[in-house]
């Protein structure tokens, strides 16, 4: 059951309570569970919340999870694809979840994208991709998407989940993380989310190159002459020296490109 989506089920119950307290170390009003599979994590969700809306999109699942949970009235199970569910349709909510590794990135713009309805979220990822998320400026897994995720969260890498927790056990290990939502106006003085964004993809177009060297494809050698950090590389930046960058270009509030 479920494998035709090329599932693994996590089954450890002292991992899941641990992944549960984590999202909702106190009870919430609203979780939003992202692909519930079989209900492992969503029997711990139960008693930490108000109210559970489980999202789940392989059909077969969806009698399963309503008639194993058929006396928890907190909980709806809808059928429905994430990628294209708007997830803040319920209100203000925590997002949790076991995320597909090849829609990690299009399910947390998503979830950036409630804006003040996101109330955090704890997500089991791909180790590879959890390391990504919480990588420190200088370091190999430093790129675009750890400056995406930390231009709209405080993300924390909490604790790694061996392959041999799952049933079957994928091909590699896991990890837990939790994106706390952050201010980017008042950490970082970004008033313009996705223009500096668009900005830093193209920062971050050739990784190995520099600032001056990506920058060069849409600014004059004369626009960028008087900018910070051009001998850096991208990688090298924390958000908020990235950010110095941007202003330094244009106005940020109207985006580098002028758009």
């Amino acid at each position: 059951m479920g494998r035709r989506l090329g599932q693994h089920f996590l089954g450890h119950h002292s991992i899941l309570e641990r992944i549960a307290h984590s999202a909702c170390p106190e009870r919430v009003p609203l979780v939003v569970e992202i692909g519930p599979g079989k209900g492992a994590l969503t029997q711990h969700l139960i008693e930490r919340a108000d109210r559970i809306v489980a999202v789940e999109v392989d059909p077969v699942l969806i009698p399963y999870l309503r008639h194993k949970f058929r006396d928890a009235p907190n909980l709806t199970v809808i059928e429905a694809d994430v990628l294209t569910t708007d997830l803040g349709q319920w209100g203000p909510a925590v997002v949790v979840g076991n995320l597909p590794y090849y829609i990690t990135s299009p399910i947390l713009s998503r979830v950036f994208g409630l804006g003040e309805r996101w109330q955090g979220s704890t997500f089991l990822v791909q180790k590879e991709v959890a390391e990504r998320l919480t990588a420190e400026p200088g370091s190999r897994e430093y790129g675009y998407l750890t400056v995406c995720t930390n231009v709209y969260s405080r993300p924390e890498y909490l604790f790694t989940v061996g392959r041999g927790a799952f049933s079957p056990p994928p091909k590699v290990d896991s990890a837990v993380v939790r994106l706390t939502p952050r201010d980017a106006a008042a950490d970082f003085g970004i008033q313009n989310i996705p223009a500096f964004l668009d900005f830093a993809s193209v920062c971050f177009r050739h990784k190995r190159k520099t600032l001056r060297n990506n920058l060069a494809t849409r600014f004059g050698p004369e626009e960028i002459a008087g900018a910070p950090h051009l001998q850096a590389r991208a990688e090298q930046l924390p958000v908020a020296e990235l950010h110095r960058v941007f202003t330094a270009l244009g106005d940020a509030e109207n985006g580098a490109s002028g758009t």
